[in-house]
């Protein structure tokens, strides 16, 4: 891997990864395909058309069903849903302990029961890169755990101590993984996880330990999962300043436009979030402007595309009306057509956020855009990701 700083401005960085899968231009939101798709029916050749460079899948969803060893038998995740560009796989942390009603933490890792057929499962740091390293991803994440924002400051304490155990073993298993004779991606990289709730100098000292360790990359999680935006903002002005500069930083499951122009101007290089597919499923769209729910009766007769400004393949193609009309039919095609668009707009997003690092006017740009999304708060709503 080769991870190169092109410009700055400010904290704000513009880079180029160089992966064994391809180049990865940052700032970068990549488009989250739990179970190897994208909600929504969206294929991985129109992923390509929409401007998509990072494809991410889940460790736990695809470990589940259908397998992760099926899926190495077919090839990597990569193959399997025919996409040829970088994949970054989630460790399952995080749907491991929220959406398993039951479970049992010790310091070997987490036993708990499938969401999907109730049958036991055991997953801790070997576990968890195993999976990874059968998929064959491009970019592999460190098994944490993700305590409350809210949690006592003794819990979170143990917790993250236990996270930085855990990714020292992780560490150690990708190296051994990496080193197989039948590994799907002998250079599959390690990215660590900083912790810590919403306590700033937990995550701080978190922050030091993890980067000693000189991983591929570093994550910022267990944020947007309850606490305010502005007890975001500052855990990443506090945090951010003691991840490795020379390697990627990653806000996980982030986020809104608004967050993502927040994160850009505090350093951060990575982002994930459902918001675009999620909301278009129901037909709740992006713009410059603001907000739009195409289900609003306003739009029965507006002949004009989503975005006027749009060029993706929904508003290039059809009216607001129409998409309106198939999604109150139960259409599959009106919820397909405001994914597409939604996709596009976050991915063009960052193309304009990368432009305008490398013409040296972030800071303007960013004022701009959210003005505009001012036009409607929806922008600005911080909400859980359900990945």
């Amino acid at each position: 891997m080769e991870y190169r700083i092109l410009k700055e401005e400010g904290r704000a960085k513009r880079a180029r990864m160089t992966t064994v899968h391809g180049v990865i231009e940052t700032p970068v939101f990549m488009n989250v395909g739990t179970a190897a798709a994208i909600k929504g029916g969206i294929s991985s050749p129109e992923l390509k058309e929409l401007h998509c460079q990072v494809e991410l899948c889940n460790t736990y969803h695809l470990h589940v069903r259908p397998g992760d060893e099926t899926v190495k038998k077919l090839g990597g995740v990569r193959r399997f849903m025919n996409w040829d560009g970088p994949v970054l796989t989630d460790s399952g942390g995080f749907q491991v302990f929220s959406l398993a009603k039951l479970r049992q933490i010790k310091e070997e890792g987490v036993t708990f029961h499938s969401h999907v057929d109730g049958r036991k499962i055991f997953m801790g740091p070997e576990e968890s890169i195993a999976i990874q390293s059968n998929l064959g991803s491009t970019i592999a994440m460190a098994f944490d755990e993700c305590p409350n924002a809210l949690a006592e400051r003794s819990y979170v304490e143990q917790s993250v101590n236990r996270t930085t155990r855990w990714l020292i073993r992780c560490k150690a298993e990708m190296e051994r993984r990496n080193a197989m004779p039948d590994t799907v991606n002998p250079e599959q990289l390690l990215f660590g996880i900083n912790q810590g709730a919403i306590i700033p100098d937990i995550r701080i000292q978190h922050a030091k330990d993890i980067s000693e360790l000189d991983l591929d990359g570093y994550a910022v999680g267990g944020l947007a999962v309850g606490e305010t935006h502005e007890e975001m903002y500052h855990i990443l002005d506090e945090v951010v300043p003691y991840l490795p500069k020379n390697k990627p930083t990653y806000l996980m499951g982030v986020g809104t436009p608004a967050n993502i122009l927040e994160g850009v101007e505090r350093g951060v290089d990575f982002f994930d979030c459902v918001y675009p597919s999620r909301n278009g499923r129901h037909g709740h769209v992006y713009t410059d402007s603001g907000h739009l729910n195409l289900f609003n009766a306003k739009y029965e007769l507006d002949t004009r595309p989503i975005d006027e400004h749009c060029s993706c393949p929904a508003c290039r193609n059809h009216s607001r009306a129409y998409i309106r009309h198939l999604l109150k039919a139960g259409e599959m095609l009106g919820m397909r057509l405001c994914v597409i668009h939604n996709l596009w707009y976050y991915n063009h997003l960052m193309e304009e956020i990368r432009d305008a690092l490398d013409e040296g006017r972030f800071a303007s740009f960013k004022a701009e855009k959210l003005a505009g999304f001012e036009e409607n708060p929806v922008h600005n709503t911080v909400m859980k990701a359900d990945k």
